[in-house]
């Protein structure tokens, strides 16, 4: 009996209000443990399950870490099949088209004093492997080492965990095209720079780097190439490196910290100091969790499966990485940075590794969003880089890199100062836009590749040897329509604002009525002939007519009416899906990867793997046919994205694939950035919080969704019935909520009114008065 009482007394305490505040303590929500970096890493060549690799980083940190499992200088860095790594690299990778740049490599060996990439190489397994976005862990079975790191923003800290061994070493590799390293043993330091770098040829580039560790060296030696050399402490070379050794009992730890800069080998020592401080790994670790926890606790999903959390965060994490900061702070804690222009030291923000092609779609609109503050670094930092450089860069990697097409620097400019984004220069900006728009670059991916054809007949020719020429007109006029809308805003001369109104316009000169699809036009005015829609490349950009016949994203009105009117509107939407995935290969003479990745989804023509078409879903909104739109975003969000090695069904490109993910989770999706309008798709969770910057709270419920409950029956912002198929940023940005009741079937009702469609030029009476 009395082992009885005892219990009961037991049992009321460990319910006391005390112990479940204590219990409820323990339960701090930690998104950034439900993201996998690993996502999307089973990839190669051929086909893309996303073509990532594990980054460990702060989000938008200067520096990103890596095991390395390929080969060095391989831009497909770690792939989720190799068994071997070779190294642990520091990386500023936006994808393994684009490769790296200012990339060194640390590795741990124990036995054979080998230095080799090959002859390092440690057989490795993901059961002995732990990555997440702050901390990397793996056992090197030929070496018996444990290897961890943990970052900030320009360092990191590594923990290795070495056997009882009197040949224990650390080979650093500064890699080849031009580099050096020094070893300090007195200091028990090593310092160097790498001059690799992939794509831009910057000027006077280097990453020079420090490292300490905090055991002394028995062994220092130098080595170049394929060559050992012993008597040298000292080594500059194409491929330099270094190699230290020291003896070591079983589970000794020996830390190393690490720093670099694009400036100077002083302020890589400032960056370690500022950064490391006195702290020690876990310190490191436990910072650099907080900064994910706070960045990644912005959104707060609940109501989902496990699945979806995971994919979910595994996105949100991938869109918090490109561009990176390429600024440092230096003694009196100011921005500067190198500029790869001219090789010089500027003040002021940077930053780097984002082709605008892919992000100016929904990246760069998240950021608006979710993270303003950090876009106006941005912002200030595409300043420089056209007074530094004379162009906005449309991929920065991390100078002007010469791939890709459009102009979409006038997208993501236009869109922070429309969203409210203030305090850099924007008359700056908005003379850069004017500056690209009318100019050729000194490279394509510069300025506008025929520009002077463009201006004066309204389209990029096909037959003036100008490649994607259709796919240039199509994102020209969008970009156009960005700049209209700026110069609005800045009060600009009528004249000027009138003027890209009208070429805004621009899409019509492509529009063919006897296929219903945006065609190649010859420069005497006649369609390029034979023409195949289903023909990638070519006039177009990864992606073939049905992909690119949708890039009108600022006047899909003026589309539906092109087409016929919405029925044939929405009937040509179905066909995308309804097409067998059929394809023209020729343009490029072999099947690329995102031709393999649309065929292989079973959606038809639909390819959602590469970016041109990832709006296309969202059109059904503007045709008053909203629960299609329904259906086929939560169809791609439940059968494109995993929180898997094969997760993603393309490439991600620099958060863009996954930002899609995130606003498409939450509700909407910004097909047209430069206008202050989401439009609505179908949440994926029954409640989203979103805690924005200026202190207020946004929730988006849908209390009774489900796999099945993926249509919307009505929806009620802040009580008050809200008909229309899309939400303002200024209604998000007051705060509130936004209610859906979900249902099983379709409400073929709701949303079919033209004053529910969202904005197209066409529609707004002020616009086209500029037309006059």
């Amino acid at each position: 009996m009395k082992k009885r009482i005892r219990s009961l007394i037991l049992v009321t305490l460990l319910c006391t209000p005390f112990t479940l505040l204590a219990q409820q303590k323990k339960q701090k929500f930690e998104p950034e443990e439900l993201a996998n970096p690993l996502m999307g890493t089973d990839s190669k060549v051929s086909l893309s399950n996303g073509n990532t690799y594990p980054a460990v980083a702060v989000p938008w940190g200067m520096n990103l870490w890596t095991p390395q499992t390929g080969k060095m200088g391989n831009g497909w860095a770690y792939t989720y099949d190799a068994d071997k790594i070779r190294g642990f690299k520091q990386t500023h990778q936006p994808s393994p088209w684009m490769n790296d740049y200012g990339q060194f490599v640390i590795m741990p060996v124990t036995g054979k004093l080998r230095f080799d990439q090959d002859a390092r190489a440690s057989w490795f397994s993901h059961k002995s492997e732990v990555a997440k976005p702050y901390y990397y862990s793996v056992y090197l079975a030929d070496h018996d080492v444990t290897t961890e790191f943990t970052p900030t923003e320009r360092a990191a800290q590594f923990r290795i965990t070495y056997p009882k061994s009197d040949s224990s070493f650390i080979v650093i590799d500064a890699l080849d095209k031009g580099s050096f390293v020094k070893v300090i043993p007195g200091e028990n330091k090593i310092v160097g720079y790498t001059t690799k770098n992939a794509r831009s040829n910057p000027v006077d580039f280097k990453n020079h780097f420090v490292i300490y560790a905090d055991k002394p060296f028995t062994i220092a030696y130098t080595w170049h190439d394929s060559t050992l050399v012993k008597d040298k402490l000292e080594m500059s070379a194409d491929h330099a490196g270094a190699i230290v050794g020291f003896k070591t009992v079983k589970g000794e730890q020996v830390n190393l910290r690490v720093a670099s800069s694009f400036i100077s080998l002083e302020q890589a020592e400032l960056n370690l100091k500022r950064e490391l401080a006195q702290d020690n790994f876990e310190a490191t670790k436990q910072k650099a969790k907080s900064l994910w926890n706070e960045a990644m606790s912005r959104i707060t999903v609940e109501g989902g499966t496990d699945e979806q959390m995971r994919t979910f965060y595994s996105c949100l994490y991938r869109t918090l990485f490109f561009p990176h900061k390429m600024y440092e702070l230096d003694a009196s804690g100011n921005p500067v940075h190198y500029s790869p222009y001219d090789g010089k030291v500027y003040p002021g923000f940077r930053f780097a590794g984002t082709g605008f092609w892919d992000t100016f779609r929904a990246l760069y609109p998240f950021l608006n969003l979710a993270y303003p503050s950090i876009n106006k670094e941005m912002q200030a930092g595409l300043v420089n880089d056209y007074k530094e450089g004379g162009w906005l860069p449309e991929w920065s990697s991390p100078g002007y890199a010469n791939i890709m097409i459009g102009n979409n620097s006038a997208s993501v400019v236009a869109d922070a100062y429309m969203k409210g984004l203030r305090g850099y220069d924007i008359d700056k900006l908005y003379e850069a836009l004017l500056h690209g728009a009318n100019n050729e670059g000194p490279i394509t991916a510069v300025g506008r590749a025929g520009a002077p054809y463009y201006n004066k007949l309204g389209y990029v020719p096909y037959d003036v040897k100008i490649n994607e020429n259709a796919a240039r007109t199509l994102e020209y006029a969008y970009d156009d329509f960005a700049i209209y809308q700026l110069a609005k805003a800045l009060n600009r001369p009528q004249e000027e604002i009138n003027l890209y109104a009208k070429r805004s316009q621009n899409y019509r000169n492509l529009y063919d009525p006897a296929t219903g699809l945006m065609r190649g036009k010859n420069s005497n005015g006649t369609f390029q002939s034979p023409f195949n829609p289903f023909k990638w490349g070519d006039a177009f950009t990864e992606g073939n007519s049905w992909h690119y016949s949708w890039s009108v994203f600022h006047d899909v009105q003026g589309l539906i009416d092109l087409m016929g009117g919405r029925q044939n509107f929405v009937a040509k939407l179905d066909s995308v899906f309804t097409l067998p995935p059929v394809y023209d290969e020729s343009y490029y003479g072999s099947v690329i990867h995102e031709i393999r990745e649309m065929q292989i989804a079973n959606m038809g023509q639909y390819a959602h793997g590469n970016q041109p078409i990832q709006h296309m879903i969202y059109l059904y909104n503007y045709a008053g046919a909203p629960w299609k739109a329904q259906y086929w975003v939560r169809e791609t969000m439940h059968r494109m994205y995993q929180p898997t090695p094969d997760g993603y069904c393309g490439d991600e490109d620099n958060g863009q694939t996954s930002a899609w993910y995130v606003f498409s989770a939450m509700g909407f999706y910004p097909v047209t950035p430069a206008v202050n309008q989401y439009v609505i798709g179908a949440p994926l969770f029954k409640k989203t919080t979103i805690k924005l910057e200026n202190g207020k709270t946004f929730v988006i419920e849908a209390p009774s969704n489900s796999r099945e409950n993926l249509y919307v029956q009505k929806a009620t912002l802040n009580g008050k019935k809200h008909e229309q198929n899309w939400i303002s940023h200024e209604d998000i940005l007051k705060g509130g909520k936004l209610k859906f009741e979900m249902g099983a079937k379709p409400d073929t009702s709701r949303g079919t009114q033209e004053s529910a469609a969202p904005y197209s030029f066409t529609n707004d009476r002020t616009a086209t008065q500029h037309l006059k």
